[in-house]
């Protein structure tokens, strides 16, 4: 048959299928095709980059803290520990608002790609939720921070506080592994699946949900950005900042507890790598940012450095192995329907609110200022490379030596399996 004898409307049908077919091929190569997590990390750099030409920077705990206050006074524990009465709204509470919105973030890309679902694990994992996230609300109150603001966030902003809580997390890690595998080993209660929540009749109607999260979380930051109100305003970065983090994490599964646990417990290192790579990126151009004074590196620079960060950070990554993900891992989690998580980051709002309140009695976190107008705490201070080392270079060399050792060793362990506990 020759195209003269088919009538033209078939062919305009013909047209259109195709079209809709490389449509709905182009939907899901970005909405449901798991994102390379190297394309993560550079997208996690450029939001970053971002927030900090606002004169801003990425954090979690501070928020999760906030909600653990209120908490703490909802059930009536704050007076007793000594939190303030008057507390914040977590919607103004600028790391709040980053937290909350990434969850929405994550919500929105799991709605979009189709893999929402409310996900019951065996009873056993919740407690081991819960275990975990209390150890990540004591290792961040120690470290100044979590995976985020007390290794991720130093780093880029040239303090060795970052590299001592990596050396804790990857202590931490090891050690938690091996408390795991006991564990599963020697308990056999709870350990059947529950399974997820039958979403099936609303599955269809996902991308349309998830549209309509991407249209509200526009309207509401396009709202706040044009307020006359002062703080609202400064608020709409954050918001399209954190939904764009959390949407990021989930598409490309970016998680900072993968990046430390599975050298050890596959010798798979591709999530490692991805964050050497955020970190090699990450490193010179928020040293760009500092360098033309977009804002003070000590604002984000923990007075913790060396003991909190390594304490803290051992405790951190036992926490996170039990939890199974750090901080923003449990949030971006939590968004696509991850019940374990949610449990993890009550528990680590709520401990680390109660750990931060009596270790501040104790006067082990309160900081002073030294004479060299730097904060400092019972458990280190506050250290900026820049100025410690002779200026930028030596803090390059230094950043991209321990870099480099990093990724040879992850190198190394993928092909020889040296460093593995299973």
């Amino acid at each position: 048959m020759d195209q003269a004898s088919v009538p033209q409307g078939v062919f305009s049908r013909l047209a259109a299928a195709g079209w809709l077919s490389g449509l709905r091929e182009d939907y899901e190569q970005i909405f449901v095709k798991r994102w390379s997590p190297y394309l993560g990390a550079i997208l996690l750099v450029v939001v970053i980059s971002a927030l900090m030409a606002s004169g801003l920077f990425w954090g979690i705990y501070g928020g999760l803290k906030l909600w653990g206050n209120w908490f703490n006074n909802f059930i009536g524990l704050g007076p007793l520990l000594g939190i303030n009465s008057e507390l914040q709204s977590p919607l103004l509470n600028r790391i709040s608002l980053m937290d909350i919105t990434l969850v929405i973030g994550a919500f929105c890309a799991a709605l979009l790609a189709g893999q929402f679902r409310i996900n019951r694990p065996p009873p056993l994992e919740f407690i081991t939720g819960a275990l975990g996230g209390s150890l990540m609300g004591i290792g961040a109150s120690l470290a100044g921070g979590c995976t985020t603001g007390g290794f991720f966030t130093p780093l880029i902003f040239a303090s060795p506080a970052g590299w001592a809580m990596w050396a804790g997390l990857l202590g931490g890690a090891f050690l938690g592994l091996k408390a795991l595998l006991w564990v599963m080993e020697h308990i056999t209660w709870g350990t059947a699946a529950a399974g997820a929540v039958s979403v099936a009749p609303l599955k269809r109607f996902y991308p349309l949900f998830g549209l309509a999260v991407l249209l509200l979380i526009a309207w509401w930051a396009t709202h706040w950005f044009s307020s006359d109100n002062q703080q609202l305003a400064s608020r709409g970065i954050i918001i399209i900042a954190g939904f764009a983090l959390g949407f990021i994490l989930h598409r490309s599964r970016f998680c900072f507890a993968r990046v430390f646990r599975e050298p050890f417990m596959t010798g798979e290192g591709t999530m490692t790598k991805a964050m050497i790579l955020a970190l090699a990126l990450g490193i010179p151009v928020s040293s760009l940012l500092l360098q033309q004074e977009t804002l003070d590196p000590y604002l984000a620079i923990p007075a913790t450095f060396w003991l909190g960060s390594v304490v803290g950070g051992v405790v951190f990554g036992i926490g996170m192995v039990f939890a199974g993900g750090c901080a923003s891992g449990s949030l971006w989690r939590m968004g696509e329907g991850h019940l374990k998580l949610w449990v993890a980051v009550f528990f680590f709002a709520w401990i680390g609110s109660v750990f931060s309140a009596i270790v501040k009695r104790w006067d082990l976190l309160t900081r002073e200022m030294s004479l060299d107008l730097v904060e400092v705490s019972k458990v280190g201070k506050q250290v900026f490379l820049p100025d410690v080392l002779p200026g930028w270079g030596w803090t390059y060399l230094l950043s991209f030596a321990i870099l480099g050792v990093w990724y040879l060793l992850v190198r190394y362990n993928e092909s020889t399996n040296k460093f593995t506990v299973l």
